[in-house]
């Protein structure tokens, strides 16, 4: 039986196409979409999970479980205060070998068309250059990094 170039060239394309990533660099503006604020992320490919900048946390009990509440400011100097239900503590280990221990919340971030609802540790990154980290558990199968760029993929999900 022969297969004419047409039929294996419709397969090509579209298997190129179930396999799209999108490009992101390694800087990039993310939404974090239901308290609508965006925010400049660092692209971590060397981060298991995400990060979000939490400096001042103040917690609460609801039905007998652990909630966090704190602020996030952007660069525009908006702000939003997020409550949230701490889902667990993970041990991360820090860049100097050292484990820190860290409350997790779920959060939906969109980055370029991509929205996912993801863990994020809350960790304090004062003094550090961009309030989030966006790691693996959220890159995993939509993108790849082009180290070499920043701010090449805007946020464009439908919220």
């Amino acid at each position: 039986m022969k297969i004419k170039l047409p039929v294996i060239l419709l397969i090509f394309v579209i298997s190129m196409i179930s396999e799209a990533k999108e490009t992101v660099g390694w800087v990039e503006k993310v939404i974090i979409t239901a308290e609508e604020i965006e925010v400049k992320a660092k692209i971590d490919s060397g981060a298991r999970h995400s990060s979000l900048h939490c400096g001042c946390k103040n917690f609460t009990k609801n039905n007998g479980e652990k909630w966090v509440r704190f602020t996030v400011r952007n660069y525009k100097d908006e702000f939003v205060e997020i409550n949230k239900k701490v889902i667990r503590q993970a041990r991360i280990r820090r860049h100097n070998g050292k484990m820190q221990v860290r409350d997790v919340i779920k959060l939906s971030i969109c980055l370029g068309s991509v929205r996912k609802e993801v863990e994020v540790n809350l960790v304090n990154r004062k003094g550090l250059n961009f309030q989030m980290l966006i790691g693996r558990s959220f890159l995993k199968n939509d993108f790849l990094i082009d180290s070499g760029n920043k701010y090449i993929n805007n946020p464009n999900c439908v919220i």
